[in-house]
């Protein structure tokens, strides 16, 4: 049976309906940065979600071409996540999506190398007829963080976030969020096939404990 990243690592990917404190480890991640309204029809973070599928279909795939990669086991590819930021605030302005910064990213095997990195981006450039070269190959250690499972639209995250931050209040921890660790969603759900009141989105942000 193909590894599945969602059922092997339950405490990241599928946390409960109410704020949790996680320490979350380094992880390696297919990645496109970006800024602008995600919801633009074929703009740059629809274009970057292209190419990530591209690429870690690829990879995926790769036991099925001439390419071997060392340690390789078959494997369910994992869901399409996203670090966000906006310039000169802290946490997000959900009203102005123009104004977002993002890191949009799909999590790695382990066993996936530079090397089996940069051969995937240019067979999917190849094999996709298009131009991969914005992927990147990153390192995140997110480490202490406050999560929650939130339900409904993208627009209806203040109230979950509002949660984490009374939960935070309520057992000695403040938030962290700064240029280096940012706002991190996991899209459980796919809009295309889900209606908004249903759709499945991990919210997580970073957190440091207060001293005592």
């Amino acid at each position: 049976m193909a590894f599945d990243f969602k059922k092997e690592y339950k405490e990241f990917y599928l946390p409960k309906n109410k704020p949790e404190i996680v320490a979350v480890p380094k992880a390696n991640y297919i990645a496109v940065r970006g800024k602008g309204d995600p919801n633009e029809e074929g703009g740059s973070y629809q274009q970057a979600v292209g190419v990530l599928y591209a690429v870690a279909y690829t990879l995926k795939m790769s036991y099925k071409t001439d390419y071997r990669i060392a340690g390789f086991y078959e494997y369910v590819v994992p869901p399409l996540e996203g670090f966000w930021w906006q310039d000169g605030i802290d946490g997000v302005n959900y009203s102005d999506k123009s104004a977002f910064n993002w890191i949009s990213v799909i999590r790695l095997p382990d066993f996936v190398s530079m090397k089996d990195f940069d051969w995937a981006v240019k067979t999917a450039g190849v094999k996709k007829k298009t131009d991969c070269s914005a992927a990147e190959f990153i390192t995140v250690e997110e480490g202490l963080c406050v999560q929650i499972m939130h339900t409904g639209s993208y627009d209806d995250e203040p109230a979950s976030v509002a949660l984490m931050d009374e939960y935070l209040e309520q057992n000695g921890y403040v938030n962290d969020l700064n240029h280096e660790r940012l706002h991190h969603e996991i899209y459980l759900s796919d809009p295309r096939k889900c209606s908004p009141d249903k759709m499945k989105t991990v919210i997580r942000h970073p957190v440091r404990q207060i001293k005592q």
